[in-house]
């Protein structure tokens, strides 16, 4: 779905460029606060977390390191999960006895961070918590634990910072809702 312009797909702006950054800011803080005195290691998730970490992590004031998951559960120019989670790019660094902080731009059913979950708790975290950036709460199918949450959004097909249409349009400042 290339197109020239991000205009034709774009039915509206959802979450705008100063609001997402006024929120980051907060969540920086949030997660500097709860770790005061300690080190925390920041797990992004590819390829949709990137744009998100990268703004998180100077908000937050406290010493960490950062390592990459690549995960699957979407085919491409897929817009629905297809349930099944596959890891294609592990971690580097180990998480055991570390404060480790999931940082991910999207919950939608839950399926792929709770396998997430389900597999780096095996590693002997300290602490794992999860930040995700949008939480579409109402298409949950797996419970799962977020404690740090930037925007609760509606169930509707987003992209733009980070999130994409078939892999284009990440590079957008703000959160836009598709065209359906």
């Amino acid at each position: 779905m290339t197109t020239s312009s991000y205009q034709d797909l774009l039915a509206e702006v959802l979450i705008p460029e100063d609001l997402l950054q006024k929120r980051i800011a907060e969540l920086g803080a949030e997660i500097s606060r709860d770790y005061a005195g300690e080190d925390v290691l920041l797990v992004c998730i590819l390829k949709g977390g990137m744009i998100f970490l990268a703004d998180l992590m100077r908000h937050i004031t406290i010493p960490m390191a950062m390592d990459f998951m690549a995960v699957s559960s979407y085919g491409a120019g897929v817009r629905q999960s297809s349930g099944q989670v596959r890891i294609e790019m592990d971690l580097k660094i180990s998480l055991a006895d570390r404060n480790v902080v999931l940082v991910e731009d999207i919950v939608d059913t839950g399926h792929t961070i709770a396998a997430v979950l389900e597999l780096l708790q095996t590693r002997d975290p300290k602490t794992l918590r999860v930040c995700t950036l949008l939480d579409k709460a109402e298409r949950r199918e797996v419970v799962v634990p977020i404690h740090y949450r930037g925007f609760e959004i509606p169930n509707k097909f987003v992209f733009g910072y980070g999130l994409d249409i078939d892999e284009f349009w990440r590079n957008l400042p703000f959160i836009g809702v598709a065209k359906t």
